[in-house]
């Protein structure tokens, strides 16, 4: 198979976002717009990708964490202008997507089988195309009676006929390497507007005998491009249905799938039940028969089997099978919570490891801490782990049984089966079995009140 390489046009500056970010950047859930398409463009099969920036470029590229090629459209000249710069990359070998970066809804299997297409019929170039019923504004395809492509003519240099042709140009391309190179050498800026125009490049190819056809998809969704915060919003609905909808056909369960976002890299197991408010995204996997929410978020984490997370967050976590979290409890990054653990509600825990069977049923923090298996937190427990210039690590010992409103001074070490008495302050170890109290000896002073008063 020849090389192919897409070229995604990102150099705009969006002003009808009404924001100071480059357009392509704002996020649908936790990816933004050039995200989706360079996701898709290597499902296509893309190995080497070129992004064309300009407004706001130096956030543009820290936005990527792909290896893409970046190139700069100083002055926005137009779409034939914005591929010029990429002349080196495009060479001379292999095929060439030309893409947008603010079209966050073309899907990678669009494209694939626009390159099939493109392969099949030796074409030189193929436009990607659909059908709509409003087509006011967009380029139309011309096609002979016999359905050929003859060109693409842009909605302001249409005739009347021309104008009620349905069939419009998405503005998405493949092209030969070769014959985009040499058409490109042959564009003009010979307009009303002064620029280069990517659509005057069909032509040159057909006049140089080669073949340019136009494919067209039946979801026209795919080609809608953002140029609003209104069509943001609407391309993350449309984004959000096929996610969820993909999902439950899966055997996935969501109460109200309206209300629940969950990102394009999720993996979640059959006979999972998302409840509405649900936000799950990043890298996250979730497990076989628990449930989610309602109104909880989770980032990055692995979730286990049979577990319940009620009203939560999770952040970069680990939590293991038959847990339960919640409600009101937030799991901040690198805590790895066990199997059959109860964290309850408004229970804090962050970078903590916590074995099986433990219990943390409320109003407790634990940070910076090793925690082992059948231990007890009493309500109001804090790992205090913070002196005001460094982090402590604690160590809890299996068995151990922590009394209400205990503060254990990191770094301290609990030992297996040891107890600390409620309202105690620990500063050192607590020995195997032993029973802790560290607290003031109550004194009674009686008839105080009488003589107050």
């Amino acid at each position: 198979m020849s090389v192919i390489k897409a070229v995604i046009l990102a150099a705009g500056a969006g002003t009808r976002m009404k924001s100071e970010k480059p357009k392509v950047i704002h996020k649908i859930m936790d990816k933004t717009m050039l995200d989706y398409v360079i996701e898709s463009a290597i499902e296509a099969g893309a190995t080497e990708i070129c992004v064309v920036v300009g407004h706001g470029k130096e956030a543009v590229i820290d936005s990527v964490k792909y290896p893409v090629t970046f190139v700069t459209q100083e002055k926005q000249l137009g779409t034939g202008h914005a591929v010029m710069q990429t002349s080196d990359f495009i060479g001379t070998q292999g095929q060439v997507f030309v893409l947008f970066g603010d079209t966050p809804l073309i899907t990678g299997a669009s494209l694939s089988k626009l390159r099939e297409y493109h392969d099949m019929n030796n074409h030189g170039v193929t436009v990607l195309s659909t059908v709509v019923d409003n087509s006011n504004g967009y380029g139309r395809i011309i096609r002979s009676d016999e359905g050929d492509f003859l060109k693409s003519v842009e909605h302001k240099d249409a005739t009347k006929t021309e104008r009620k042709v349905k069939e419009i140009n998405s503005g998405m391309y493949i092209y030969n390497a070769s014959a985009l190179k040499d058409s490109l050498d042959k564009l003009t800026n010979d307009n009303s507007q002064g620029e280069y125009y990517l659509p005057d490049t069909l032509e040159s190819i057909m006049n140089d005998g080669l073949k340019v056809e136009a494919m067209k998809i039946f979801d026209y969704e795919e080609i809608l491009g953002v140029n609003s915060k209104v069509q943001l919003f609407e391309a993350t609905s449309i984004i959000r249905h096929r996610i969820n909808y993909a999902w439950m056909e899966a055997g996935v369960t969501m109460i109200d799938a309206n209300q629940v976002y969950i990102g394009k890299d999720v993996e979640l197991s059959k006979e999972v039940t998302i409840m509405p408010g649900t936000i799950i995204e990043g890298k996250t996997s979730i497990g076989w028969g628990t449930t989610i929410g309602p109104n909880t978020k989770i980032i990055d984490s692995h979730i286990g089997e049979f577990t319940k997370i009620d009203q939560s967050t999770v952040l970069n976590s680990k939590i293991g099978n038959h847990t339960t979290i919640g409600p009101f409890a937030y799991i901040r990054p690198n805590s790895d919570i066990g199997n059959h653990i109860k964290v309850g509600d408004f229970v804090e825990i962050k970078n903590a490891t916590i074995k099986d069977h433990t219990k943390i049923s409320h109003l407790t923090y634990i940070g910076d801490a090793d925690v082992g298996e059948y231990v007890n937190f009493g309500c109001g427990t804090v790992v205090v782990n913070y002196d005001g210039k460094s982090k402590h690590r604690s160590v809890i010992g299996d068995h151990a049984f922590i009394g209400c409103n205990t503060n254990l001074i990191s770094p301290v070490i609990v030992e297996s089966n040891a107890y600390t008495a409620a309202g105690s302050t620990i500063t050192k170890t607590v020995p195997k079995d032993a029973l802790a109290i560290a607290r003031a000896r109550q004194e009674n002073k009686l008839e105080w009140v009488k003589k107050r008063q």
